[in-house]
């Protein structure tokens, strides 16, 4: 039988050993504060492109022209090539003159007043024939072909209106064929969907292309993200979409000329890697190089693969 000092020695090691479990529990529960006047760092922060696209033939033909070379600095909307459009412009031109004459023939009144004209006189005659027939002038069979004839001329009227309405619906008809003939021409030119930097030119000219077949690959230079990983344990619930952070692009050959921005998260990953951290990013403004002379973009300030940091202040990621 075990004496009472030693069970009592038992019980308070096995408190000891319970209390230190809980609060270990406790610990690995409850996420990190940072401390004041520290701040929450991103690891492995790189500049990355946001768009990087593949401008391809939208329809076949042989590539006519090249406004373009690799390395050039394009703005958004700019033509850099075309593919063959001589049947496509021919047929927006027929389509033109198609819709100017059905929009003529919408606006065209003359067979209307002409039919409204028409059934005011044989009404009037229609009338007056009623008042010979009164009088025993003329027979019956007179009097009814006037009747049925100002019927008629009713009914042209009727049908004058139905021809202006049929006229308007074609000049729709019309109008959107000329549109669509518009959109086929429109898909022989292709355009940059925003400002960038041709990377790759793919096409030669003379070139027979398909719908599909590539022309160029564009970078978007004007916005960037700076990509980093947060530890998802130490800082759960802390950093969260939105929040105010710090940016640093880094200058190896200067680092006095290092790059300070301003922003917020735009993006804070649910997935979390298996060194139990998740991606975050930050979109910035990039800022264009131009030539003095021509005011032309001939580079950018920051570029994709540039290192980077990311700090959120103490302040910011504890609200």
């Amino acid at each position: 039988m075990q004496s009472r000092p030693l069970t009592i020695l038992l019980s308070l090691l096995a408190s000891a050993v319970w209390m230190e479990s809980a609060c270990w529990a406790q610990q690995s529960i409850a996420p990190s504060v940072p401390s004041p006047g520290d701040a929450i760092e991103a690891e492995n922060c790189l500049v990355q492109y946001i768009s990087k696209v593949n401008l391809a033939a939208r329809s076949d033909g042989v590539l006519t022209e090249l406004h373009f070379e690799e390395g050039d600095t394009v703005e958004m909307g700019q033509l850099i090539a075309v593919i063959d459009d001589t049947a496509a412009a021919l047929a927006v031109n027929l389509k033109l003159a198609e819709e100017k004459e059905a929009v003529m023939n919408a606006a065209n009144e003359v067979n209307l007043e002409d039919a409204i004209n028409a059934e005011e006189l044989a009404s009037a005659e229609s009338e007056a024939y009623k008042d010979l027939r009164k009088e025993g002038a003329i027979p019956y069979w007179e009097m009814e072909k006037k009747r049925l004839e100002a019927k008629r001329a009713q009914l042209r009227i009727d049908l004058a209106v139905m021809q202006k309405k049929i006229a308007e619906v074609q000049m729709i008809a019309k109008r959107n064929g000329r549109e669509l003939a518009e959109f086929e021409l429109s898909q022989r030119q292709v355009k940059t969907p925003s400002t960038g930097f041709i990377e790759t030119r793919f096409a030669q000219l003379g070139e027979w292309l398909q719908p599909g077949a590539p022309i160029a690959t564009l970078i978007q230079m004007d916005r960037l993200r700076v990509e980093g990983d947060i530890d998802a344990l130490s800082y759960r619930r802390i950093v969260r979409q939105g929040t105010p952070v710090k940016v640093v692009i880094e200058n190896d050959a200067d680092p006095d000329k290092a790059i300070k921005i301003d922003g917020k998260l735009g993006y804070v990953s649910m997935e979390i890697d298996l060194n139990n951290r998740h991606r975050v990013w930050v979109e910035i403004q990039n800022q264009p190089i131009k030539d003095e002379q021509t005011g032309k973009v001939i580079d950018w300030l920051i570029k994709p693969g540039m290192r980077a940091s990311i700090k959120i202040p103490t302040k910011a990621a504890s609200l």
